[in-house]
């Protein structure tokens, strides 16, 4: 079907001749052939004249002619069994697809096999801000796989699906079809999700409990397509236009059920001329109502009477009260009559507030504009369009209001509609932030590795030369000073890293209980005397799994930031209790799984933060402390200890009343296993000092200089190679070679790469692995056997130990 499809946008398919049996060959010669045939016939003739005339014998002369014209014959036939074919080729006109393919609903686009976009419609360029050509369009890198995979699926079997797809705030399905005259072309269709059936919810108010109602009060409604034909009506316009409750008018023009007069009064046609004239109101469900189905509201025309129009707009604004769209009316001033719930939420009002005129919405520069379209529908013709506005709430976010003049309602001129996208905008901030949070972590991460590699040889330049040093030489004290301000450096390097999520954790089966009272008294020094510390605990808590280390970090930092917050002193309490799965059913959190969970809350009585403010606390470097007085990492290294624990962190504020944190860790369950996975040395060798052959990789030449000198100073022989395929050249050339001390992540080829092969030859080799990056971040890559991690920056007393709990156990015993 695709194939037909395209080849019919493109306006012409190839064509085949096929042969002809000689019964349907026209007898008759065509007029523009008539005259060569002629001719050849006379000039067959003179020849065989002139052939008898030279030879002088009249057979032969007829036999040649006779012979010239039965080849031509024979030409002729053939021809006309076998034409020639026409050798045009056939160029895509991908203009003229375009205009084809051109949709409201659907956004198409075309691709070749090497995936470049050939043709889109212009719905296409308008969802996804220009050509551009799948599977690139999506948000995530989820909905990027997902599009590739239905892309290989139309490939594989000609057709492929893929739902649940985000661009922004667009939500939309793809289907993928392979097609073209060689099949060597995608079809890419794109269709919006709705998050809200304005349609259905619509068609569910005027056919139930509602319409009825409406219907109580004098009031009909009737749900109208694009098409004109009727999708809804209530069973008070049922009865006046069909006599009958129980017909259904779904698919019927509602036209048809209408009449007008030679005074332009419109009727039902069942009632007759004698019937009262009605009165339409009429409210389109989107913004642009040409191409929108409408809610018609009907009434009997009350001829005029201001006095007898009163409770017909009552009824008319308790219809636009039931509506989910946000409506509101205007009088011919521009005045507001009457303003709907979903209006007021649409627009951010404060409870009880009621604005003047619409102006008083939006910002000042489009007050004019405002006013002056409101004017001109008041007292103008019945006529309806759009006005992109900027409201005082979000004056970031333009929006469209719909503005339509209305007549026989009183005093009531205008209607506005303004759909509530408050949901949607909150989403946008949502993952706009988690955008920014992602891309702020692996820019954190990235930093921290190579700042560990500088501070590697801070560090070890230091113990070098403390080496040299005793305490009271001259330079003993500025050496020191320099290893603690190194060391004061590393600390930061690893908060980046907790907050990207990279960090090294040593996660284990634990009480939060327990951890709380292993700091307890840390936290009360900590706090001072003006801060009261209260602790509560919550009974039956499950065990989770996480740092210990970890956690008194987190809980160190919350505290801290409450100290701060509480100059004048307050109350700081720490309460940890049970959340169950119905606990979290309550909740009704989008962001937290349905699961058990043991929570830990902060609390304090502080001066709280701002609204505005509350979404970029976890920010790195964000803070509201005076300069000096912070780093602004502090929340983020707890945001990226709980999320690297599996959990969620949550914070509530009130400015004046305080601050409260809840982290939400999940339970553990499964049995208590010992750790298998490779881990850095945790026996402490008494000894550092050793024999043995090392060979070191490492492409950093600080690094590399310090470990050498450290290793070589504790008895060691230590080659060096500067990447993975100059240390595998030294391992063919030497044998003696005990232990392989290499960096992870080098140019040309990695150490895990390294490593493989090298075991390949020497599967007893011993590694130690050092990196910038956290172990976890590297486990699947480093996951061998007989292998030793050390993160950097480490001392060299570290890697001393390190060396030495790694040599062979010959080494040891030396």
């Amino acid at each position: 079907m695709a194939t037909a499809r395209l080849g019919w946008i493109g306006g012409r398919y190839p064509m085949k001749t096929a042969g002809r049996p000689a019964s349907l060959i026209s007898a008759a010669v065509p007029a523009t052939e008539r005259w060569p045939l002629i001719l050849v016939g006379l000039a067959a003739l003179a020849s065989g004249l002139l052939l008898i005339w030279a030879a002088g014998n009249w057979v032969v002369g007829a036999g040649f002619a006779a012979a010239i014209l039965g080849g031509v014959a024979i030409l002729y036939l053939a021809r006309q069994l076998f034409p020639a074919a026409t050798g045009q080729r056939i160029e895509n006109d991908w203009a003229l697809v375009r205009d084809a393919a051109d949709n409201d609903e659907v956004a198409i686009a075309v691709t070749d096999r090497a995936g470049r976009l050939v043709c889109a419609n212009g719905l296409h360029e308008s969802w996804f801000g220009g050509p551009v050509a799948p599977p690139a369009l999506a948000s995530n890198e989820s909905d990027i796989a997902a599009l590739t995979g239905a892309g290989k699926t139309a490939w594989r079997d000609g057709r492929g699906i893929a739902r649940g797809l985000r661009r922004d705030l667009l939500s939309f399905d793809a289907e993928v079809l392979r097609g073209g005259r060689n099949e060597d072309h995608l079809v890419w269709r794109f269709r919006a999700a709705r998050l809200v059936d304005l349609v259905a919810e619509a068609r569910r108010l005027i056919e139930g409990v509602a319409g009825e109602r409406i219907g109580d009060a004098g009031l009909m409604a009737v749900l109208v397509g694009i098409d004109g034909r009727i999708r809804a009506a209530s069973p008070a316009f049922q009865l006046r236009a069909t006599g009958k409750t129980e017909t259904s008018l779904e698919g019927q023009d509602f036209v048809t059920l209408l009449e007008t007069d030679q005074h332009n009064a419109i009727r039902f046609s069942r009632e007759g001329r004698a019937a009262a004239p009605l009165r339409l109101v009429q409210v389109p469900l989107e913004a642009d109502a040409t191409q929108s189905p409408t809610i018609v509201i009907m009434l009997d025309e009350t001829g005029g009477n201001a006095a007898a129009q009163g409770p017909v707009l009552n009824q008319i604004q308790g219809l636009i009260g039931a509506l989910p769209l946000g409506l509101a009316l205007a009088d011919r001033d521009g005045r507001f009559m009457f303003l709907n719930d979903a209006f007021c939420r649409a627009v951010n009002l404060p409870p009880g507030a009621r604005p003047i005129y619409p102006g008083d919405l939006v910002v000042r520069e489009d007050k004019a504009a405002v006013a002056d379209t409101v004017r001109r529908f008041a007292t103008g013709q019945a006529l309806s369009g759009d006005i992109a506005i900027r409201l005082l709430a979000q004056p970031d976010e333009p929006v469209a209001m719909t503005i339509a003049g209305v007549r026989g309602l009183g005093e009531a001129a205008v209607l506005l509609s303004l759909r509530d996208t408050s949901e949607e905008s909150k989403l946008k901030k949502q993952v706009a932030q988690a955008t920014k949070m992602q891309a702020v972590g692996q820019l954190a991460g990235g930093v921290a590795h190579d700042f560990n590699n500088i501070l590697t040889g801070i560090l070890g330049h230091c113990d070098l030369m403390l080496m040299r040093h005793t305490p009271g030489d001259s330079d003993y004290d500025d050496i020191q000073q320099i290893r603690n301000n190194a060391n004061r450096a590393a600390g930061l390097t690893r908060q980046l890293l907790a907050f990207s999520r990279q960090q090294t954790l040593r996660p284990q089966i634990l009480q939060l209980p327990d951890v709380v009272s292993e700091i307890s008294n840390l936290l009360k020094r900590l706090l001072g005397e003006t801060v009261t510390l209260t602790v509560k605990h919550g009974r039956n808590l499950g065990a989770v799994r996480a740092d210990p280390g970890q956690m008194e970090q987190v809980i160190v930092n919350l505290a801290v930031n409450a100290r701060d917050a509480m100059p004048r002193g307050g109350t700081l309490t720490i309460q940890t209790y049970p959340v169950t799965r119905a606990d979290v059913r309550k909740l009704g959190s989008d962001i937290l799984p349905i699961a058990d969970y043991t929570a830990l809350s902060v609390t304090d009585t502080g001066t709280g933060i701002a609204p505005e403010l509350l979404s970029k606390i976890f920010e790195p470097f964000f803070t509201t402390k005076e300069v000096g007085k912070g780093t602004g990492l502090g929340l983020s290294t707890v945001y990226g200890i709980v999320k690297q624990s599996g959990g969620f962190i949550f914070a509530d504020s009130t400015v004046g009343k305080g601050t409260s944190f809840v982290i939400y860790l999940p339970v553990h369950s499964a049995e208590v296993t010992p750790a298998t996975a490779p881990d850095l040395i945790r026996e402490r060798p008494s000894e550092t000092w050793g024999s043995g052959t090392i060979l070191l990789v490492e492409d950093e030449d600080m690094v590399r200089a310090v470990a050498q000198r450290a290793l070589t100073r504790n008895g060691y022989t230590v080659i060096t190679a500067t990447n993975g395929e100059e240390a595998l050249e030294l391992l063919e050339e030497r044998t003696d070679i005990d232990l392989v001390v290499s960096d992870v992540v080098m140019p040309v080829m990695d150490g895990p790469t390294m490593v493989r092969q090298v075991r390949s030859d020497h599967p007893d080799m011993p590694v130690l692995f050092m990196s910038g990056y956290a172990e976890e971040q590297l486990r699947k890559t480093i996951d061998l056997d007989r292998m030793g991690f050390l993160p950097k920056p480490f001392s060299v007393q570290q890697l001393s130990e390190a060396v030495r709990t790694m040599m062979p156990a010959r080494d040891k015993t030396a």
